[in-house]
């Protein structure tokens, strides 16, 4: 497996405990974490049961409080792009994904104003999805 990190703005802000430090010491407005899911399980991602559980199992994991219900749609007119999209509204930002059939990929992307561990969760989603491979970045905001 391979778990490739990525911190725009800070380079030494590659670590959950570095993140986590930061936000308490400078109080920037959030996090925002994009996460690349490459060769994921097939049959995870293309269950919309499955996505819906682990936008469930995610905002357990971060100890986010969901915002209306998650909507979850299969759609793609082009066969390069078709599959699932996911947006959750949570209390302090919003969840969203989408997860190509032709490429068994999954795109992850959290802002959230409240602090939460971005390489924890990319590990967490990583399991979820079966993913053989990750890629993170982390952007602090403001």
């Amino acid at each position: 497996m391979q778990f490739t990190i990525s911190s725009t703005q800070t380079p030494e802000l590659n670590d959950d405990a570095a993140i986590l430090a930061y936000f308490e010491s400078k109080h920037p407005w959030g996090i925002s974490t994009s996460i690349d899911l490459i060769d994921c399980n097939p049959n995870i991602i293309r269950s919309e049961e499955r996505i819906r559980s682990f936008v469930d199992a995610l905002c357990t994991f971060i100890n986010m409080k969901k915002f209306g219900p998650c909507i979850v749609v299969d759609f793609g007119e082009e066969p390069r792009v078709a599959g699932f999209s996911m947006t959750q509204l949570i209390e302090t930002s919003l969840i969203s994904a989408h997860f190509s059939n032709a490429s068994n990929a999954a795109y992850l992307d959290i802002f959230s104003c409240a602090p939460y561990p971005p390489y924890s969760v990319a590990r967490f989603a990583q399991g979820f999805f079966e993913a053989k491979e990750i890629r993170v970045a982390v952007i602090i905001r403001g």
